[in-house]
Parts: C-alpha cells; structure tokens; sequence
C-alpha cells in the first residue's frame, strides 16, 4: 500500500471515529470480563468457603459451580456483544472509509 493512501487514512475523520469508538468499546468489555473473572479467582483464593457453601440443604452442587458457568458464559456474551457491533457500526463505518476513499481517486 502506498504510503500516501495510508496517510489519507489515518487522517480520514471516520478513521479516527472508528478506531476510538472501536478501542473505548473493546477496553469497556476487556475491564468488565477482568472484573468479573478476577473477582470469581480471588473469592476462590482468599474466601473459598463462601463459594464452598451448597445450594440448598439437600444438594451437594456448590454455589461455586454456577457462577464459574456463569463467568465462562459472560465471556460468550462478551464476544457475542462485541461481534454484533462490529457487525454493525463498525463495518458500516469502515465502508464509508472506504467509499470516501474510492471516491477520491
């Protein structure tokens, strides 16, 4: 790629947008799965009895147990939300880039 077309690009106004919507989103999501997944490893670290305690009286499944599912499921949530946008937002941004682009030639 030329350099000139690459220096159009980085300066296209959409460009930026895109790449700070894309960054602040992406970091929005990376924080939150961290939160809740150090969370869960320092509650199991420092506290483990509390995820030790069972259920209900009859059962011998852990309250642990739902909520190591319920981190894994989170990061499928995660990523489902962030393919949705990207999906959407992101690449209609990124055909506008492109078309300003095809445009200016």
């Amino acid at each position: 790629m030329k350099q000139e077309f690459v220096e159009k690009i980085k300066h296209n106004p959409d460009y930026i947008k895109l790449v700070k919507i894309r960054t602040q989103y992406a970091i929005r999501l990376t924080i939150t799965m961290l939160v809740i997944y150090f969370t869960f490893i320092l509650t199991i670290a420092f506290k483990p009895s509390l995820l030790a305690q069972t259920i209900s009286a009859t059962s011998v499944i852990t309250i642990g147990i739902p909520i190591g599912i319920f981190v894994i499921l989170i990061a499928f949530v995660l990523t489902g939300l962030y393919t949705r946008r990207a999906n959407s937002e992101f690449d209609d941004l990124s055909k506008k880039i492109k078309n300003s682009l095809v445009e200016k030639k």
